[in-house]
């Protein structure tokens, strides 16, 4: 399965404005392993305006600092080449979607969707499991204590690395989990459960109840994102005639 984890950075807010792409990052994801970095593509854009000054202040590429980079037009045909067929990852993808399908609609061509397999929306996964929460991509890295210490502007290609790491956390549920027991006594210990024959005593840890409270709270996050009842509380809950 190849994705695409996506980022843009703009002259300002709304395309209707006549805003511009003026930075694109997209780092490849090959079954939830992301890539060595020669398999990620980054390109700063000249986007032929200034940016608006709230834009400036979140990402700080000063007009100077593009006038010698390449136009939208001067790195479409790589770009698309990187993306073809993949399935793209991008928190607030209607945003980042808009600014492509505005850059390749001025080049005569199709909308972005023509060349990608589909497109997931971060920022509402993470609305639908986290509900009523602050969901912005800082949120959540703070939310599964994703480091990022070294980000100090918003920066596409930094932004997409920890999204990356924000997805994986999301969408960490029952394939994970059997990736974990998919090996030696522990993948017999699985099957068991399942049977009804647990090859091995369940043995409980004992911990501090707030501790208990904290794993009750992330299993919880991960019964949603699996829309039913994850495989951890699946194998330490047993049915009553296989304890």
């Amino acid at each position: 399965m190849r994705q695409i984890i996506l980022d843009t950075e703009t002259t300002g807010l709304r395309v209707e404005d006549g805003n511009r792409i003026l930075e694109i990052a997209a780092v490849e994801m090959v079954d939830r392993k992301l890539s060595p970095a020669d398999r990620h593509l980054h390109r700063y854009i000249n986007p032929g305006r200034d940016s608006e000054e709230g834009a400036l202040n979140v990402h700080g590429l000063t007009t100077e600092f593009l006038a010698d980079k390449p136009k939208f037009a001067d790195i479409a045909d790589e770009f698309l080449r990187f993306v073809e067929g993949a399935e793209l990852i991008i928190h607030n993808a209607p945003f980042d979607v808009g600014y492509l399908n505005m850059e390749l609609g001025k080049l005569g061509r199709g909308p972005i969707t023509d060349y990608v397999s589909g497109v997931i929306d971060t920022l509402k996964m993470a609305k639908d499991t986290f509900p009523g929460k602050r969901n912005s991509l800082d949120a959540l890295c703070d939310r599964f204590e994703i480091d990022r210490s070294g980000r100090t502007l918003h920066g596409a290609l930094i932004d997409c690395e920890l999204l990356s790491e924000v997805y994986l956390a999301l969408t960490r549920g029952q394939d994970s989990l059997l990736i974990d027991f998919a090996t030696g006594d522990a993948a017999a210990d699985a099957a068991s459960f399942s049977q009804g024959r647990p090859r091995k005593p369940l043995i409980r840890a004992t911990v501090p109840a707030d501790d208990l409270a904290q794993h009750e709270e992330y299993l919880d996050v991960l019964d949603k994102s699996v829309k039913g009842t994850c495989l951890w509380r699946e194998l330490t809950n047993p049915p009553a005639e296989a304890q």
